[in-house]
Parts: structure tokens; sequence; C-alpha cells
């Protein structure tokens, strides 16, 4: 097995544990939001942050627009941290790296689309080393199918970003998932 099927298997069928926060990225639909809503309700983090200011498309919902949904899924508003700085996911893990220095976490859990996830959880591995940070992340992608095309692209993506730095490469993140016991 390369390390891309390892790192995807394990990205996939992550383990939670109690954690700071819940780390809810900007994207496709309302999904995130309603599994970052579902993680509170069940009691993995007493936080949940919206991240993610990218002007509203076709492809993506801001923060600001999910949060009236999380509050009507049953999240307080004194539980949510809204970052709207961020406007791509090395943004986003630089932004919300800042907040979890400045609150002291050691644990998240991030929840993006199942395509997305192992590119979102390579860009936090990076931002943290890079942020010289040791915090734990844990992986809770959108329970929904897998879009094939989507993903092929993100493989793309992880790819290019991984050429210019901006992600972890395969080893790490698997590296990191395995020094979390």
């Amino acid at each position: 097995m390369t390390d891309r099927n390892e790192l995807r298997a394990l990205v996939d069928h992550d383990a939670l544990v109690g954690a700071d926060a819940i780390i809810v990225l900007e994207g496709d639909g309302f999904a995130r939001a309603e599994r970052g809503a579902a993680l509170y309700k069940e009691g993995w983090a007493q936080t949940v942050v919206l991240s993610g200011g990218l002007p509203e498309t076709d492809f993506s919902i801001p923060a600001a627009r999910m949060l009236p949904h999380i509050l009507e899924s049953g999240v307080p508003k004194d539980a949510i941290i809204l970052e709207e700085r961020s406007l791509n996911t090395r943004e986003q893990a630089i932004e919300v790296l800042k907040i979890a220095r400045s609150k002291g976490w050691s644990k998240m859990i991030i929840v993006a689309s199942p395509e997305h996830q192992m590119r979102a959880f390579l860009t936090f591995v990076k931002a943290a080393e890079d942020a010289r940070m040791k915090i734990h992340l844990y992986n809770a992608p959108v329970l929904r199918q897998c879009n094939v095309d989507d993903l092929a692209s993100e493989l793309a993506k992880i790819e290019e970003y991984q050429k210019k730095g901006d992600v972890a490469s395969y080893n790490d993140g698997i590296a990191h998932l395995a020094s979390r016991s």
C-alpha cells in the first residue's frame, strides 16, 4: 500500500477523542456545519470554530453563512468562534492555529468534505509544523459518499501544494496520526 493510500484510509477512519474544538471549514453546502453541530451535540468538544471568509460561490459556503445554520442546529452562540479572515485552506489552518495557541488548545477535530479531508488535514499538519505547535489533529469528514472526480482533483492539489511546501507529505501525515497515541 502506498503512503497516500494508507493515509487516506487512516483519515477516513480516524478515531475521535474529546477535543478542545471542532473546526468546520467553509465549503460544500451546509453539510460541514451539520457535521460540526452533530459532533458538538455528541460532546466531542465544547467549542466550534467556523472558518473561512471566501465570498460565497457555487462551491463554497463561508463561515458567516454557516453561522445561522449551526445555531438552528442547536449549537449555542457562546460555543462558536467565527473566523472570517482566511480565503483558502492554508490561511484557515494559519488563522485557526492562532486561535488554538491563544486558547491553549492541544486537540482539534477538523471537519471537511470526504474528498477534501485529507488535503485539509495535511495543510493543518504543515501549518502546525511551521508554527512550531504541538497539537493533535483528528479527522471527522462529512458522512456522505466521496465524489470520485472531486477526490482526483484534491489528490492533484495535494501534489501541487506539496511542491510549494504548503501541505505536509503523506508520510508526515501518517507520522502525525501515530504520534497522537
